[in-house]
């Protein structure tokens, strides 16, 4: 596994947002099989109807419920092909380990959120060399941890 992407990188795939252009072009350019963690899959879901009561972020458009229906059901049919998308299973120990040894290093000074500090864990653990997330704090970690990110 080369890449790994977090949630917010993952929904720009299937709602439009202002990032959605760059995340087609990276992942439309490299074609990677991205890893898919339980996590991701959860927060995913859980995003697509989020959108429909609150938009997406500060100052984004709400989405109707049909859109967020047809985004879960592309989501799910994207994971069942395993083309572009792949639910992968990875050990709980070694993320757990990694989140702590991470968390411990970082955290006090930086302010790294728990969710954050797991994707970035995971795609140690999957032993990926990229971290693609429009999340300021989530790519600072990644980097931190050695891997490139998108800025």
């Amino acid at each position: 596994m080369s890449a790994y992407a977090d949630t917010n990188f993952i929904t720009r795939l299937y709602l439009e947002r202002p990032e959605t252009a760059q995340a087609e072009k990276v992942f439309g350019a490299e074609q990677p099989v991205l890893p898919i963690i339980w996590l991701t899959r959860l927060e995913v879901i859980n995003a697509f109807e989020q959108s429909v009561l609150t938009g997406f972020g500060e100052a984004q458009a709400r989405v109707s419920a049909e859109l967020a229906a047809a985004c879960q059901q592309q989501f799910r049919d994207d994971l069942a092909q395993g083309l572009a998308l792949r639910l992968v299973n990875v050990s709980l120990a070694e993320i757990s380990a990694k989140f702590e040894d991470i968390s411990l290093r970082h955290t006090a000074r930086h302010g790294f959120r728990a969710y954050d500090i797991l994707h970035v864990a995971a795609a140690l653990a999957l032993k990926c060399e990229r971290f693609w997330s429009f999340d300021k704090k989530a790519s600072k970690l990644a980097r931190l941890e050695g891997l490139k990110t998108l800025r």
